[in-house]
């Protein structure tokens, strides 16, 4: 390399380092990009860790037990002795209808009269009624009731009959059946998408808006120096979210990570990477702060939340509707935590994914610098 050349490097180096450390400057001093990058991140955490749950627990139901048998009365100590119910008991049905109507309870149970006459003969129904309103939480409740009569019967069966079938189940990945194995994944990826995505997508905006990107232009910055000193912090910002999501996960959640590390950070950097193309290609196409957020909330923060798989099944979704998330990058990057924490490194799922990612970081960062120009129109 020439001496012409070093000094020539030397000099956008120094360009680059001023550039950063005053865009550094002003993430710190800027209340609103501190609580975005800072505080939001950990009242997510906070949030999603303790008080959000998709588990099913303590559901209020009225028992009632029309028939005082023994086996009615083992039936109703299922409902009693499961940590997923709460079971108070009903005199009649017109009791436990009129709390279902005020609400005090989710479910009722009923052990009809002839309960234990039909149990003899093999056949004894007992009738499961759920508030339908909220049609997920009454499928689990009535999947859950379902588990409790079926732990009666083989109890029965096994006490009346030899070699009685016993099913013997198990929950791959997540044995502990709790919903922050679920939720944590998905809290990454809204953290990233939020610091990666929401702010850098103000950056351009709020220089054109407080009038110091003229000042630039007259100066020998070039137009990747610029933006390469605009991802620099918001990259670092971004990281240190990672490191927050992970400890809580950790530490406060209990969430294992079977897959590495190393390779949870590289597929996470990817994901950034795309983030702040987002970020900086909306940042560059519009003039304005609030236009810009607005934008980056609709391309990306409501997408990885509705349209990633973190909360509703893909699968589900129409088929029109699923084949636009394999434009989202949100969608990989949910599939690549949700296998590297619970999985491990599985590369069948990782390599595809993360080449998507990265496939987008390079296109959308090269569209970004396309977008950047040093001119005022």
């Amino acid at each position: 390399m020439s001496e012409q050349q070093e000094d020539r490097l030397s000099s956008r180096l120094r360009r680059i380092r001023a550039l950063t450390v005053k865009e550094s400057r002003q993430v710190f001093r800027d209340p609103s990009s501190v609580a975005i990058g800072v505080v939001l991140p950990l009242i997510l955490i906070l949030l999603f860790g303790y008080g959000l749950s998709l588990d099913v627990t303590n559901v209020p139901v009225a028992v009632v037990l029309e028939d005082h048998s023994l086996a009615a009365s083992d039936m109703a100590a299922r409902f009693q002795l499961s940590p997923y119910f709460q079971a108070t008991f009903a005199t009649s049905m017109i009791e436990a209808q009129a709390q279902m109507l005020d609400r005090k309870v989710d479910g009722i149970v009923r052990v009809q009269s002839d309960f234990s006459r039909r149990l003899q003969q093999g056949d004894a129904p007992v009738q499961i009624i759920v508030h339908g309103t909220d049609a997920n939480r009454a499928r689990l409740i009535q999947a859950y009731a379902r588990a409790a009569i079926q732990q009666f019967a083989v109890r029965q069966a096994s006490a009346t009959a030899a070699g009685s079938v016993r099913v013997a189940d198990r929950l791959w990945f997540n044995e502990a059946n709790d919903s922050h194995y679920f939720l944590v994944p998905g809290l990454i990826v809204l953290v990233m998408t939020l610091i990666g995505a929401f702010l850098t997508a103000m950056v351009v905006a709020r220089e054109w808006e407080r009038g110091t990107l003229e000042a630039l232009f007259v100066t020998p910055v070039r137009a990747g120096e610029f933006l390469l000193s605009k991802i620099i912090p918001y990259f670092v910002l971004g990281m240190l979210g990672l490191l927050l999501c992970l400890l809580a996960g950790r530490f406060l959640f209990h969430v294992p990570l079977r897959g590495s590390l190393l390779l949870l950070t590289a597929t996470s950097m990817l994901y950034l990477l795309v983030t702040l193309g987002i970020g900086l290609l909306i940042s560059t196409a519009v003039k304005s702060q609030f236009v810009a957020s607005q934008l980056a909330v609709l391309a990306t923060f409501l997408p990885a939340t509705l349209l990633s798989g973190f909360i509703f099944d893909l699968r589900n979704m129409p088929p029109f509707v699923r084949a636009i998330t394999y434009a989202l990058p949100a969608r990989y990057y949910v599939s690549l935590l949700q296998t590297l924490f619970l999985a491990g490194d599985v590369w069948s799922v990782v390599i595809p994914n993360a080449a998507v990612l990265a496939a987008m970081a390079v296109l959308l960062l090269f569209m970004a610098r396309l977008a950047t120009h040093k001119k005022l129109a």
